[in-house]
């Protein structure tokens, strides 16, 4: 009788932490309150009395965003993010902190976004909206960056992270065509990143001193042309330099980043349950 070659063991694929249906419905509130935050000047008549309070807007839809923002990320965390969870979001929002003043003052050199795009990509949608809002609150303490504007940037990088977790092909794709999906994914959402955070200060330029400000008697059609030519005239290279940061960083450390972060999440094993029995501690899923 010939003998059975006994299997090779399968490698433990690293699980996306998943979210309930709660923290799925904390996020869809966030994020619409977030799009009308970004475009109300849009969706505003000309002869609403909001556009009389312009100077305030800012920091009422801050106050909002902060509110709605630990909503979800406390939601987020009851449901999915254990001890270990917690610890790797610490690291990596300090990191991602650390690496964004490298760019201070050079335009599109920041490092930030290829980590947020990787770390989205391996433990999902959830963890990366929370990881990109704590990463961005961080990062705004370390260099003073504390304003209205905050909040929106943490909104917007935390979309920015969470789109990486929504990518198709997590547990298929890997390899050369895994990289060239992300490095699409970050070319394309640095653009998106930088056209959010024009349209949180646009809004607030006083249109008597420039002709590209928003006009409040102007029509939609007007003010949409307005706030293109805005972003051409003000942004475009700092966007295209995020996004050609991106793409290389994605492509050259991303294989030596991708491998560290699936290491970690199987080591930590975020939905494996530690039980104690008499011959020691035994993994059961949970």
């Amino acid at each position: 009788m010939t003998p059975t070659t006994p299997a090779a063991p399968v490698a433990r694929q690293a699980r996306a932490i998943r979210l309930g249906p709660r923290s799925v419905l904390s996020l869809a509130l966030v994020s619409a309150v977030g799009v009308v935050s970004f475009t109300w000047p849009f969706l505003a008549p000309p002869a609403s009395t909001l556009n009389a309070h312009t100077q305030d807007a800012p920091w009422l839809f801050a106050g909002l965003l902060v509110l709605l923002v630990a909503v979800v990320a406390a939601t987020i965390s009851e449901s999915g993010l254990g001890a270990k969870a917690v610890a790797m979001l610490g690291v990596l929002a300090a990191t991602g902190a650390a690496l964004r003043p490298i760019g201070a003052g050079t335009a599109g050199i920041e490092p930030m976004f290829f980590l947020m795009v990787l770390s989205g990509r391996v433990l999902g949608p959830g963890f990366g909206f929370v990881l990109g809002s704590v990463t961005m609150f961080a990062s705004a303490l370390l260099t003073g960056g504390v304003g209205p504007w905050m909040p929106f940037q943490m909104l917007s990088m935390g979309w920015f992270t969470m789109g990486a977790g929504l990518l198709p092909g997590a547990d298929r794709l890997r390899g050369g065509a895994e990289r060239a999906l992300l490095a699409g994914y970050g070319f394309l959402a640095a653009f998106a990143y930088g056209t959010a955070m024009n349209m949180a200060g646009w809004p607030f330029m006083d249109p008597d001193s420039t002709t590209i400000a928003l006009d409040p008697d102007g029509s939609v059609a007007g003010n949409l042309a307005r706030f293109v030519t805005y972003c051409l005239a003000t942004s475009l290279g700092w966007d295209l330099g995020r996004a050609v940061v991106t793409v290389v960083l994605t492509l050259t450390l991303g294989p030596a980043v991708l491998r560290a972060l699936r290491r970690a999440t199987r080591r930590a094993a975020f939905e494996t349950g530690v039980t104690f029995e008499d011959g020691g501690p035994v993994r059961r899923p949970t």
